[in-house]
């Protein structure tokens, strides 16, 4: 950030904190002990040399997993990705058929500050019905709340399971003005929306205005995959990965099946 501060998520090992994890009928422990050491955001000092996990400010909670993190520079804001919970209809089919399944719980664009709480392993966000839910897990039925209410939201969501890892705001010049200061994101795809086919193997933009996105995603670059439909993710020829801007402001797009590295570059006609 513009203190000085880098920003490191320690990610939850575990789909919903369940007393057995990833186990048909297990229920969730309460309160989850991993939130005292993981499923959240550490703040530590840029210019110090071996600081120890302690020493580290915890800036948020309530998160199972962020990998796309950036501080906007012209916000001087720290914004998020979130990948969402697994397996609503595998361990619940009584409250969630398959395809409720596939689209739930969202993936959640972030905007944290300190002593944010977003929630998991208690809640996930339901974008059909626009606020966080129980999980079931907790007691949840698909739609109490319950202390799930007065947790912090997300700023944006997007389809369940696309896996959102990079996100980068652009402070290039050479892209259109449209572009600057908005979200680049990431999106690795999909590995468990059957019967559903995969989705999500794309890079997505979303215009940013007073520190929050200001119209709907836009798929920036697609055709990853090299294939019409995929039922699962090795069938993918590419998966995007990670994003980099470089100094002439053109937009690199790595992928992790095939190690291949895009440029993107924009020419004023």
């Amino acid at each position: 950030d513009d203190a000085g501060n880098i920003y490191v998520n320690i990610g939850a090992p575990s789909n919903a904190c369940q007393v057995q994890d990833r186990t048909k009928g297990s229920p969730g422990r309460d309160p989850c002990p991993i939130l005292e050491t993981a499923g959240g955001i550490w703040q530590f000092k840029v210019d110090k040399l071996n600081q120890s996990y302690p020493e580290g400010a915890r800036c948020c909670t309530g998160i199972r997993n962020i990998v796309g993190l950036d501080w906007n520079r012209q916000e001087k804001q720290l914004y998020a990705m979130q990948h969402g919970r697994d397996q609503l209809h595998d361990f619940f089919p009584d409250l969630y058929d398959e395809k409720q399944s596939a689209e739930l719980p969202a993936e959640e664009m972030l905007l944290v500050k300190k002593g944010s709480n977003f929630g998991w392993p208690y809640c996930y966000y339901d974008e059909f019905q626009n606020k966080k839910i129980l999980n079931p897990e907790y007691g949840g039925d698909g739609k109490k709340q319950g202390r799930c209410a007065g947790v912090d939201q997300p700023i944006m969501a997007f389809p369940g399971h696309w896996a959102p890892n990079a996100l980068l705001f652009y402070t290039g010049n050479q892209f259109p003005e449209h572009y600057r200061n908005g979200a680049f994101i990431c999106f690795h795809g999909s590995w468990n929306r059957s019967p559903e086919n995969q989705a999500g193997y794309f890079v997505a933009f979303v215009p940013f205005k007073n520190g929050k996105p200001s119209g709907k995603y836009e798929v920036f670059a697609d055709g990853f995959t090299g294939r019409a439909e995929v039922k699962g993710p090795g069938q993918a020829k590419h998966r995007p990965m990670g994003l980099a801007i470089g100094p002439d402001g053109a937009l690199y797009v790595s992928d992790d099946v095939k190690g291949t590295i895009w440029k993107i570059a924009y020419r004023r006609q």
